[in-house]
């Protein structure tokens, strides 16, 4: 059994509950880490004739990875990741019938999936404040396969840089024999 459910950005924003990535990174002359957390909540109420229903949709994503960078330079040019990508989902629905004698119904399932992940990323100089990096990764494990793509431009400041780019990241679990694919795009800063 199985099933398809697809939904595009203005039908998600009346659903969307909560939304929140955090990237983070430090690098030696060689190596380095970095961490990647996103968080991102549906929620959706209905109300039919006979019954009312409540469905809410958690999903984090963890992603810790070292990073190799052969080139002569930090953040420049060719680097290489490798580390592990922990997937949680949590899903409560609720159904409430109306004017019946039958009781409130409540399904709660959370699962979490972790993957070892491999990927690369190429950065360059666009000018002296300005760069741009491509990332593409994939991760296998507990999922049926995930991968991620993303294209950031950073404008460097005395302390930090800031980022503005586009992530896209393509999920697939096999919960209790159930395939989901959870795909989530959109812009970042």
């Amino acid at each position: 059994v199985g099933g398809n459910v697809e939904t595009d950005f203005s039908g998600i924003i009346d659903k969307l509950d909560g939304a929140f990535l955090i990237h983070a990174e430090g690098q030696g002359d060689d190596f380095g880490a970095m961490a990647d957390f996103i968080f991102l909540g549906l929620a959706h109420d209905r109300d039919r004739e006979n019954f009312s229903t409540e469905a809410d949709l958690d999903t984090r994503v963890l992603e810790l990875a070292g990073v190799w960078s052969p080139g002569a330079e930090r953040y420049k040019g060719i680097e290489i990741l490798a580390g592990v990508r922990s997937i949680d989902v949590e899903l409560n629905v609720g159904i409430d019938p109306a004017g019946s004698v039958l009781p409130p119904a409540i399904v709660n399932t959370k699962q979490t999936f972790t993957d070892f992940m491999v990927g690369g990323r190429y950065a360059w100089d666009l000018s002296p404040r300005w760069g741009m990096s491509v990332r593409g990764d994939a991760s296998f494990g507990d999922t049926e396969g995930t991968w991620s793509l993303n294209a950031i431009a950073q404008y460097r400041t005395r302390n930090g840089a800031w980022a503005f780019g586009y992530r896209h990241m393509d999920v697939s679990l096999e919960p209790t024999g159930k395939k989901i694919d959870l795909v989530m795009s959109g812009p970042v800063v």
